[in-house]
């Protein structure tokens, strides 16, 4: 199913798409309905006063319905179903089962142990490296994992006092050289120990592992919380940008109570009997070579990890005390092939995985990016269209109140951003540019995954002279 999880999205959205599209070409147009205005004796303004017809906008208004609710309501049960589960053969991370097994067991304090992967990450290392050692509660171990660098990495890291690990003979990137690591120490782990891994490029808030160890001291079933992640400042407009997207998806996790898309590869901490667990499950319930915590063959790793703890049950969180600051992409290059890699990713997992329970959320986000793509593309193209097809400007009074609505919504969603997030949430059009930019890799990763075309992990080195500067 991997090379054609990209044509199914496709037809979906298409067919989606197109029942509105029918919907909408089946009603007959009315007489027009319109007041001629001239301002300040030159320029003449038509204000059209027709709306779309009723059975329209109720046809797009049930679809939308339709859609978050059935997804919605798939979501609920799912969950409900895996925390009832007791079925250790196909739900062995459930939290009825764990609960029952470590009952009446104290395990000892929780402990954390951190992992950070760098390949040549000597710019950036010392700044994470700070904001592990001034945490609140401080991490009881912290290992560099040196993936084949070639700089200052691992000078860095001794230099700040902590472990180094250099990886042997490895191809898998970063899940080959996490996989080496975690081999090791995983067994000699308790049900409190935690494991944390931690990109080398990212920085903690100061309360992140307090919050952490509250977590899952409070609840022993819960297997795993990711971080709450928010763009780091620079890199002009396109950073902006890109900060305003991480704003509006911490809101979206806040508003779910924590309920996770994606355990983050920025910062997440599991306990290890999860982490074993996948690795025991790996090439026969999971996707991937047995006894690998992590699908080396994934190009998102996080996100697969995911989706494997989901299927085995796992109560998995994102609190909204767990946050951390992560890079922007400088250029549209480099935005390109991070987000070519993502996207990439995140269809080859769900086409791994296949149409079950625990993908269904995973589906239903690409086809809503699909159909976005469709919808997005159309409504600029119709804009262009009228303007080049028209005399005079023409005010469209019911699209108006549609469009403010849909401003507001925009400002208020990056409130939290502060005032440079709010003016550029205000201003639609270059944002709306930035989801076509987002929208063409949808569309190249669906063209390569259905071609067969290897996907690249895109590592960005160019990053480091930046950051040398900032650091220096």
């Amino acid at each position: 199913m991997s090379r054609s999880v990209g044509l199914l999205v496709a037809a979906l959205a298409s067919g989606a798409a197109t029942v509105l599209w029918v919907a909408v070409a089946s009603d007959r147009p009315t007489a027009g309905n319109a007041i001629d205005q001239v301002m300040f004796f030159v320029w003449t303004l038509l204000y059209a006063l027709d709306i779309p017809a009723p059975r329209v906008l109720l046809a797009a208004v049930c679809l939308a319905i339709f859609f978050a609710v059935g997804v919605a309501l798939i979501e609920y049960r799912v969950t409900n179903k895996s925390r009832k589960s007791s079925d250790f053969r196909t739900a062995p991370l459930a939290p009825k089962i764990v609960m029952a097994a470590t009952r009446g067991i104290f395990a000892g304090p929780v402990t954390i142990t951190v992992l950070i992967p760098a390949h040549n990450e000597e710019a950036s290392l010392s700044a994470t490296l700070r904001s592990l050692l001034s945490q609140s509660h401080r991490p009881e171990r912290v290992i560099v994992i040196a993936d084949n660098c070639t700089d200052g990495t691992v000078a860095v890291a001794l230099r700040n006092g902590v472990e180094v690990y250099e990886s042997m003979g490895n191809t898998e990137k970063k899940a080959g050289a996490l996989n080496q690591i975690l081999a090791r120490i995983l067994p000699g782990q308790g049900d409190n120990d935690i494991v944390m891994i931690v990109d080398a490029d990212t920085t903690l808030d100061a309360g992140f592992l307090a919050a952490g160890v509250a977590r899952f001291t409070s609840d022993r079933a819960l297997m795993a919380i990711g971080g709450l992640f928010y763009g780091e400042p620079g890199a002009g407009l396109l950073g902006q940008m890109q900060r305003n997207e991480y704003v509006r998806y911490s809101a979206q996790i806040k508003r779910r109570r924590g309920m996770v898309f994606v355990l983050t590869g920025t910062a997440s901490m599991f306990r290890p009997r999860a982490l074993m667990e996948v690795a025991s499950s790996r090439g026969s319930a999971l996707p991937g070579n047995p006894g690998d915590v992590y699908d080396t063959r994934a190009l998102t790793e996080d996100n697969e990890l995911t989706i494997a703890l989901k299927s085995l049950g796992a109560l998995i969180i994102s609190p909204s005390e767990c946050t951390v600051v992560t890079e922007v992409m400088p250029t549209l290059r480099t935005l390109w092939v991070q987000r070519l890699r993502w996207q990439r990713g995140a269809l080859e997992n769900i086409g791994a995985y296949g149409i079950t329970p625990s993908t269904l959320r995973y589906w239903a986000q690409q086809l809503g990016i699909g159909y976005s793509v469709i919808a997005l593309t159309t409504f600029l193209f119709l804009i262009a269209l009228t303007l080049f097809s028209i005399s005079a400007w023409v005010w469209f009074p019911f699209w108006l109140g549609i469009g403010t609505v849909f401003t507001i919504e925009r400002v208020v969603s990056v409130w939290r951003g502060g005032w440079a997030a709010r003016v550029l949430a205000v201003t639609v059009i270059p944002e709306l540019l930035f989801d076509m930019y987002l929208n063409a890799v949808f569309v190249k990763g669906i063209i390569d995954i259905t071609r067969g075309r290897k996907g690249s992990w895109g590592h960005v080195e160019q990053r480091n002279t930046a950051r040398s500067a900032k650091t220096q």
